[in-house]
């Protein structure tokens, strides 16, 4: 029987908790949460709006209690593109490899890939190990996402998968949603742009960036929401922010809104000008008939 819910109401860091101490072995799949004109009351007898499942944004699975593999919504997951995040594969490598093996499942590629000398096996582990990590840290800051654990469902067997202790998950998991509290604050949306100083100066000049800070900076244009920079750059919505927030404290690049906001913005103004003009032309007809009266 799958377990269903939201997080506002049972927080990942339970269910993290329930799946250790129960040993389950399932899928947790998170949605994007939708919300809707319907109210609900919650457990305190408070009304809130009802939220219902959108496009999946997770998928996380377990096997006897142990966190095995997990995937991004809007992340690219393959086996070349783990590789290329964890520095192991460069741009080209890793575009090559994804063309020619295109056809092969992530063990084949694998077993290719450690025979032609690109990695080593170890190389794989500790890369897929880290990004399941990172996402299931990222999933750990969420708040409001419906969610359904599918018990007994697991990957498919032609899936890397790597057993990993879920108590020193939800540990160190405990720890980084502390430290993400000021970076949440200062970029609570990920849906604005980013774009370089009018007056950049001598801001640059000696300035040592990591690979990610490089990455992120080479898609830095006002059309690119630091949403769309985080999928480009195989991201989660923790890392981005961390990356964005260093750059930001640096004055190395500046806030903006993307042009669909700023046309969003627009046409909100726009719609409320025209939902006054009646009202501003009855009041002055108004007026005229008082004025005529006297």
């Amino acid at each position: 029987m799958a377990l269903k819910g939201n997080l506002a109401d049972f927080s990942t860091t339970q269910i993290l908790n329930l799946i250790n101490l129960a040993k389950k072995t399932g899928t947790l799949r998170l949605y994007e949460p939708v919300v809707t004109k319907e109210t609900i009351t919650d457990g305190t007898g408070k009304k809130r709006p009802k939220i219902i499942p959108g496009a999946e944004r997770a998928s996380i699975a377990f096997r006897e209690g142990r966190l095995i593999w997990a995937t991004m919504g809007d992340q690219d997951g393959h086996l070349a593109s783990v590789l290329h995040k964890a520095g192991k594969l460069n741009a080209e490598q890793t575009r090559v490899i994804r063309e020619r093996g295109a056809k092969y499942s992530d063990k084949a590629l694998a077993l290719m890939l450690i025979n032609a000398n690109y990695v080593t096996k170890a190389d794989i582990v500790r890369s897929i190990r880290q990004y399941t990590l990172d996402i299931v840290y990222d999933v750990m800051s969420w708040k409001e996402e419906p969610f359904v654990f599918e018990e007994g469902v697991v990957p498919p067997p032609e899936r890397i998968t790597v057993p990993i202790d879920l108590k020193n998950v939800i540990i160190e998991g405990t720890r980084r949603i502390r430290e993400l509290q000021p970076l949440e604050e200062e970029l609570p949306n990920l849906d604005m742009a980013l774009k370089f100083p009018d007056t950049p100066g001598d801001k640059f000049r000696g300035i040592h960036l990591s690979v990610d800070e490089w990455r992120v900076v080479s898609f830095i244009n006002p059309k690119n929401s630091i949403r769309q920079i985080a999928k480009a750059c195989n991201m989660t919505d923790t890392e981005i922010r961390r990356v964005v927030y260093g750059l930001l404290q640096a004055g190395l690049v500046e806030l903006t809104k993307p042009p669909t906001m700023q046309q969003a913005a627009k046409a909100q103004t726009r719609a409320q000008k025209l939902r006054r003009q009646p009202v501003e032309r009855s009041l002055v007809e108004r007026l005229i008939a008082r004025i005529k009266e006297v």
